[in-house]
């Protein structure tokens, strides 16, 4: 059944892949800043980003790759893992005291991807018994993962610049 899904985990794979490399850009070009975020900063809300988008990466490979059979406690781990790092990342939201985040800031940061990374772990339970439905559920929660990345990735570069914007007028 995996075969079925090989084109959907190229493109899904690549777009993690590219993605993941325009962030590195977009970080060489936030260190120019005068005024730097601190490193808490960085670790609450932009490091999940790439985390996010390396799931979706490493799902998109251990979908591809030719088991004999479905890769269900592959990808649960990815899930567990990634619940794991959801808690991590709400402790991290709150011990950090630069940005104070809002409602959407909770929901794009930690709730989708919490429920993203639910979603993986369970479709790796039900996988043996529901493998259709189970790889849908995959497939679900590497697209959240990757468009809550976009709008991550996006809400990180329009902060920075009005940031800068700010401080250029402080100035």
């Amino acid at each position: 059944m995996l075969k079925e899904w090989e084109s959907f985990y190229v493109i899904v794979g690549s777009s993690a892949g590219a993605l993941i490399g325009l962030q590195f850009v977009v970080m060489t070009l936030i260190a120019d800043r005068p005024e730097k975020p601190t490193s808490r900063l960085m670790n609450a809300l932009a490091t999940p980003t790439i985390v996010h988008f390396g799931a979706v990466l490493l799902l998109s490979s251990l979908l591809s790759a030719p088991w004999k059979g479905t890769p269900a406690l592959a990808w649960g781990l990815v899930g567990f893992a990634g619940v794991v790092y959801s808690g991590i990342v709400v402790w991290r939201v709150r011990s950090q005291n630069e940005y104070k985040p809002g409602l959407e800031d909770w929901i794009f940061y930690v709730g989708l991807p919490l429920v993203a990374y639910a979603v993986l772990t369970v479709s790796a339970l039900l996988a043996n018994s529901h493998e259709h439905g189970a790889l849908f559920g995959v497939a679900t929660a590497a697209l959240l993962l990757l468009f809550d990345g976009i709008h991550n990735a996006w809400d990180s570069v329009t902060y920075h610049i009005v940031m800068r914007r700010q401080v250029g007028r402080d100035e």
